[in-house]
């Protein structure tokens, strides 16, 4: 889902939605998607009414939390556990798994470690730092900071990049 705007990510769970009876028509993310939204019921308006929200901004002065933020930290945190990246995220993700005996409940705490991880590199114009980011997820199975730091993606020289680009 690269360079997607807030209607196409909006759009996307909704067709989901729509396409629920039939779970076999759907893809891998879809699917995942799906279960998702099982998982949100309360959600159901917002998705069969989609074209109303569509431009719509929740803010947190009102009390209000924006559903398909939620639903995209919560696809954001199973496609990283899938494929392990960073590295380490899928032992976390199923320790939390296992204490809770919940994915959901397990990825709602992994949230705050995402959206704190995301508010911070848009606070400071910067890209995501790794290293705080599996610090604070770290931190929820009780786990310090990790002896060595991780390069951050945006700190590896353009150069750099491309050689390994050229090389896959």
């Amino acid at each position: 889902m690269y360079n997607v705007n807030t209607q196409d990510v909006r759009r996307f769970f909704a067709a989901v939605w729509q396409q629920r009876a039939a779970p076999h028509a759907l893809d891998a993310l879809q699917q995942k998607a799906l279960r998702i939204l099982t998982a949100h019921p309360e959600y159901a308006h917002y998705l069969e009414n989609i074209e109303h929200y569509l431009d719509y901004t929740w803010t947190p002065e009102q009390g209000e939390t924006n559903p398909f933020l939620h639903l995209s930290l919560h696809l954001s945190l199973q496609e990283q556990a899938a494929i392990d990246q960073p590295p380490g995220i899928r032992a976390i993700h199923e320790t939390l798994c296992a204490k809770h005996g919940d994915w959901v409940k397990a990825e709602h705490e992994m949230m705050d470690a995402l959206a704190e991880t995301v508010w911070e590199a848009q606070r400071f114009g910067r890209g995501l730092d790794v290293n705080a980011y599996m610090t604070r997820l770290r931190r929820l199975v009780g786990l310090g900071q990790e002896d060595e730091a991780r390069l951050n993606p945006h700190e590896v020289p353009l150069s750099d990049r491309i050689s390994a680009r050229e090389d896959a």
